[in-house]
């Protein structure tokens, strides 16, 4: 199935965070993202869940890749979260983790992320 809206998760390599931590803080940003696109764009949403609410996970070197990514979201009214992380267990309070984006229209999420390889 061609999916024609989707979510997309962007996580730092630098990180090497365990496998459980990288999964919740993934949760966090689809969360985020998805009540900030129903907010917002409930179009894109309602289709998004229609279609059974593609979701894919992408990597990025650092921390410094989130900024353009989000940038370039923004200017396309793509919903774009920067999740923090808390400091209770492997990094410091305050520590960029993920970037999600959307879910948006699947040919305009990828002119931001559609270059970045997965996770």
């Amino acid at each position: 199935m061609d999916f024609e809206y989707k979510m997309v998760i962007v996580t730092r390599e630098d990180l090497g965070l365990s496998p459980g931590k990288l999964a919740a803080q993934v949760a966090h940003a689809a969360v985020a993202c998805a009540f900030s696109t129903k907010k917002n764009n409930s179009k894109w949403f309602n289709k998004w869940q229609i279609e059974g609410a593609k979701k894919a996970v992408v990597k990025v070197d650092c921390v410094d890749d989130f900024y353009p990514l989000k940038e370039k979201a923004e200017q396309l009214k793509i919903a774009a979260y920067l999740i923090e992380d808390a400091g209770h267990t492997e990094i410091p309070a305050g520590t960029k983790t993920v970037l999600g984006l959307g879910p948006a229209p699947s040919n305009i999420i990828d002119q931001v992320s559609g270059a970045l390889p997965l996770l």
